[in-house]
């Protein structure tokens, strides 16, 4: 047992910061948006929380349509259900592939019928557990061509990561009559990618984006710096009514889960949330150039 929490931690170190090695930086810069102060740790803190948060589940919940939520408290995994099977989106750490699969049962769909496996971008927290959920499922893992290098190099227990189908900017995923497509949004990661699909919720649709992180790390190249202009140009143009993330806190999922606890069917409807996770990352890039 010890061995295999052991790969699972060497796998994501080389994919993430954490907080306890920032920590040791200089907490700089810091911008305010909306009345709140963040600084690179405070961003990470947000997002990553505890090990616990990483781990615990968060209790399951439809989010609309036909998207539910299966992911810990800091780390997203969303299910996309269809009649053909089901996508699961981000399978987070291998640790965290049990908890997966407990909390799509909770709701009362099976784990084995998930037929495709993606993800928002090639870090262990996200992506960690394809090969486990392959293994489980027999899913199909596809992922963004740019960052397939990156998952290449995510093996915890020293079993090589899973690329069935790469995409590109713009192609579609489909099963069931559902289409999920990709949009890349690098920066964070080289092929770092939002995934939007339409889904149908009292009669009318609504547009769903699963954003990527676009926290700039490391040091800004200047074909980072063209990277992320270009990322956050797009996600401003995408369509959206409901804004989720790779990180719940990007979406502040617990404050609309306890509005749709209360019999709020569309909670999670947020036109004027979509770009808010955008401009703290935004100020915060620009923050960080004169330094680079």
């Amino acid at each position: 047992m010890m061995r295999w929490c052991r790969a699972c931690w060497l796998g994501s170190v080389a994919a993430l910061l954490s907080v306890s090695s920032l920590a040791a930086q200089a907490d700089e810069p810091r911008v305010t948006i909306n009345g709140q102060t963040y600084t690179p740790r405070s961003i990470v803190e947000r997002n990553m929380g505890s090990e616990e948060d990483q781990t615990t589940p968060f209790t399951p919940h439809r989010i609309l349509g036909n998207v539910y939520y299966v992911g810990t408290r800091t780390l997203s995994s969303f299910l996309i259900t269809t009649p053909a099977g089901h996508i699961l989106l981000n399978t987070t750490y291998e640790r965290n592939v049990e908890g997966i699969r407990n909390s799509i049962e909770a709701l009362g769909f099976q784990f084995s019928d998930v037929r495709v496996v993606l993800g928002n971008h090639a870090h262990g927290d996200h992506m960690e557990g394809n090969a486990l959920v392959q293994a489980l499922t027999g899913a199909e893992v596809v992922v963004m061509a740019a960052d397939r290098t990156m998952l290449e190099g995510i093996t915890p227990g020293g079993r090589p990561h899973p690329v069935d189908r790469t995409v590109t900017d713009g192609q579609e995923v489909e099963l069931g009559g559902i289409v999920l497509t990709a949009h890349l949004t690098a920066g964070h990661t080289p092929g770092c990618t939002a995934w939007t699909t339409t889904v149908q919720e009292g009669g009318r649709g609504y547009d769903v984006v699963f954003f990527c992180s676009l926290r700039a790390t490391g040091p800004l190249t200047p074909e980072r710096i063209t990277q992320f202009e270009r990322s956050l140009e797009v996600v401003r143009q995408l369509a959206c009514d409901v804004p989720l993330g790779d990180h719940p806190a990007q979406y502040r999922m617990e404050e609309k889960y306890r509005r749709l606890r209360d019999g709020n069917p569309l909670a999670f409807v947020d036109p004027t949330g979509c770009t808010t996770e955008a401009e703290i990352q935004e100020a915060m890039f620009r923050a960080m150039l004169p330094a680079r």
